[in-house]
């Protein structure tokens, strides 16, 4: 496995600006916000604020806690996220060993540790804990939380190893030695901030952070990239790159090819357009040739393999080329090499490479398939199908460099999550497999498809017991955004979908939906595309569609459809509320963006105006406040009761949006639940504890405003 930065901008995950002191202090206003009488719950950490966050809490807790089933709901879902029974998923191969980060009852941060991997591919394999993640907190005074390690090849003895306090995107960067088990006395230290950081040899660094007034971007990412070297103060490390302030972020990565190390530059212009570029043998960075819009994958054999996200000359977008690097690092004019070119039922999703297989996983009207490729001498590569379970939800985690071995996990909505070794000629063999975790012989699954208000086809997942006749209370979740495909899972681990509360609903008789709305990465480019900035109505009206044709189907009834959506998904269920009140009759919205009129001065929000549009822009807020949830409630109107569900600590997504909302929607006689975890991030859980709670709220809710149980 190998680290490396994809088209320097992190995709699907939304970049943060550090709190810090400036956490607690109120964004400046504007002249458009004066009419707005809850920009005070923008102040983060602010003594009124808070006060009304716990007030708000404290009501939710008494109604939700009371609930009958609520702490048989939060116990059962405790043991299932605590459960051993777990696969231990590689976190990275590092020559002959491999990584994990193991999280369970005993040890809720979690244990960093390896074995050999002949012993791991035996599904024998025998752990030695490197770093103890709870312990280190208790010794440190720290609420870590584990955020990775990199570690530099091919020997693997130093590793930069990544903590938050409290589950922040803010993390602190400290050089670790594998020999003594120990953080290394004197070495490479940086201070805790929105940092990136990636080795170019083992006494030097490059790295991207607050290095002061100025050096940051508008989006709270490093503006300035530069070369450290050790022995020296990081305060003198050598500029290698600079963008400007409203860039998205300057980043470093590294990838070891071989017996060669390669080492890449990004400056993000926006959160789709990069421009990327080489380390030489002289330190010199070289401008690549690829486009600003395509994302570097990996790299294999002296080539990067890069996804097209726009048409290049006669390839069309979704597809997989190369480049030459050494040629590139000589100032070589290079052309791009065809790679693969998916069908239109198909889309790329997952690239990696070991020494001499590139490994593709594609899903296929959203089912997973692996494929094989290998290059041959004249330039031409070939693909082999990889024979794993059909109509399945397929994860590439990445692979043994020289063993030629790919780790995936294949799973369903009803059948445990396996995890696979698949070898170079493509025959895979399990080398973990967990048990059912509930009896799936009495429930069913079908994948159907909705048409949209423009006439498009869109897919999605239902589970129902087979005993259920007629119309039942349902919850849709969905996301619609960021290239972010949704593809089904296990019903017992689900986190970013509240882990277990699928499970508990269904088994209390209702219907699970997971619908793969526009704006999502289910068939490519295209599918993103089409809710882009002034198409954003498009994933409304998608989410509508499956909704409406629940209805027809007999499945549910009108004002008995949950809709659920976290992140991205916020700005889903929130315009889905506003635009279509009569339809749903209960909206979880978790970690959400909902003032699209200030998203860009909150936190990281000047990062997604790609994706978005800038509110500052009089033609973008034209379409942008059609559908801006804050904007668009209105005095009069009875909406569906909403649970929000965010963190303090959320430095990606600020919980401002979610404040107000809530505040709004009760100063004009709505129903609102209410649960701000002070710890987290944006994931809002930082240990198992919390997210067992969030899925047992979830469930008391839907129950309650669903099923009218409790009330």
């Amino acid at each position: 496995m190998k680290k490396i930065i994809s088209g320097g901008v992190v995709r699907f995950a939304f970049v943060a600006v550090a709190l810090g002191v400036a956490g607690t202090a109120l964004v400046a206003q504007t002249s458009d916000d004066k009419d707005d009488p809850f920009l005070w719950l923008e102040e983060i950490e602010g003594p009124k604020a808070l006060a009304q966050v716990q007030s708000w809490n404290a009501e939710t807790d008494k109604i939700i806690r009371a609930m009958p089933d609520f702490e048989q709901d939060r116990a059962r879902a405790r043991a299932i996220l605590d459960d051993e029974a777990q696969i231990a998923t590689p976190d990275e191969v590092m020559g002959d060993r491999v990584v994990n980060l193991w999280r369970d009852a005993k040890n809720p941060r979690g244990l960093w540790r390896s074995t050999p991997l002949d012993a791991y591919l035996a599904g024998k394999p025998v752990w030695t804990t490197l770093i103890d993640v709870d312990a280190l907190g208790k010794t440190e005074g720290k609420s870590w939380v584990w955020h990775g390690a990199d570690c530099l090849a091919p020997s693997y003895k130093r590793c930069l190893i990544s903590v938050s306090p409290g589950g922040t995107d803010a993390d602190v960067v400290r050089e670790w030695d594998m020999d003594s088990r120990s953080f290394v006395t004197d070495g490479f230290v940086v201070p805790e901030a929105k940092s990136n950081v990636a080795w170019i040899d083992a006494n030097t660094l490059l790295v991207g952070t607050d290095y002061g007034a100025g050096s940051m971007t508008s989006s709270g990412y490093a503006r300035i990239l530069k070369q450290w070297t050790r022995g020296t103060l990081l305060s003198a490390a050598k500029t290698v790159l600079e963008g400007k302030a409203e860039d998205v972020s300057v980043q470093g990565g590294g990838t070891q090819d071989g017996d060669r190390r390669w080492v890449f530059a990004y400056r993000a212009t926006d959160f789709y357009n990069s421009e990327k570029y080489l380390r030489a043998a002289d330190g010199r960075f070289v401008r690549t040739p690829v486009p600003e819009s395509a994302d570097m994958r990996d790299v294999i054999g002296g080539r990067m393999i890069v996804f097209l996200n726009k048409a290049l000359g006669s390839v069309p977008a979704g597809s997989l080329v190369s480049y030459s690097l050494p040629d590139i690092a000589a100032g070589k004019t290079v052309q791009p090499e065809p790679v693969f070119t998916p069908s239109k039922s198909q889309a790329i999703e997952d690239v990696s490479a070991t020494d001499n297989v590139l490994w593709v996983k594609v899903l296929d009207d959203v089912s997973g398939k692996l494929l094989a490729l290998r290059r041959d001498a004249k330039g031409s590569w070939s693909n082999r199908a990889v024979a794993l379970a059909p109509n399945a939800t397929v994860h590439l985690l990445g692979g043994a460099g020289k063993q030629d071995v790919a780790f995936a996990t294949v799973e369903t909505m009803l059948e445990p999550p396996a995890l696979m070794a698949v070898s170079a000629n493509g025959t895979p063999s399990k080398v973990q497999s967990l048990p059912a975790r509930f009896d799936a012989s009495q429930f069913k699954v079908e994948q159907r498809f909705a048409i949209s208000k423009d006439g498009t086809r869109v897919p999605y997942f239902l589970v129902r017991k087979k005993s259920v006749t007629g119309a039942v209370p349902a919850i849709i979740h969905a996301y619609g955004g960021f290239r972010a495909a949704q593809t089904p899972g296990y019903m017992t681990g689900q986190p970013y979908r509240a882990g277990p509360m699928g499970l508990f609903w269904v088994e209390d008789g209702g219907a699970y939906v997971l619908a793969n709305i526009r704006g999502g990465g289910e068939y490519g480019p295209a599918w993103h595309e089409a809710a882009l900035r002034e198409k954003r109505q498009n994933s409304f009206d998608d989410l509508h569609a499956v909704a409406e044709d629940l209805i027809k189907a007999g499945i549910s009834i009108k004002g008995k459809i949950g809709i659920s959506g976290r992140s991205n998904g916020g700005v889903l269920v929130g315009a889905a509320m506003t635009q279509r009140p009569d339809l749903y009759g209960a909206v979880i919205s978790g970690s959400p963006l909902h003032d699209m009129k200030r998203y860009s001065k909150l936190l990281a929000g000047a990062s997604w105006m790609a994706e978005y549009g800038d509110p500052d822009v009089p033609a973008d807020w034209a379409f942008m406040k059609l559908y801006s949830p804050y904007q668009n409630v209105k005095k009069g109107v009875h909406y569906p009761p909403v649970f929000f569900y965010l963190s303090t600590k959320d430095d990606r997504v600020h919980p401002g949006h979610a404040r107000k909302l809530a505040a709004k929607l009760k100063d004009y006689g709505q129903t609102v639940y209410y649960h701000e975890y002070m710890e987290g991030g944006h994931s809002v859980g930082a240990d198992h504890a919390e997210d067992a709670v969030r899925a047992a709220m979830l469930q008391a809710f839907l129950k309650r405003e669903l099923m009218g149980e409790g009330k």
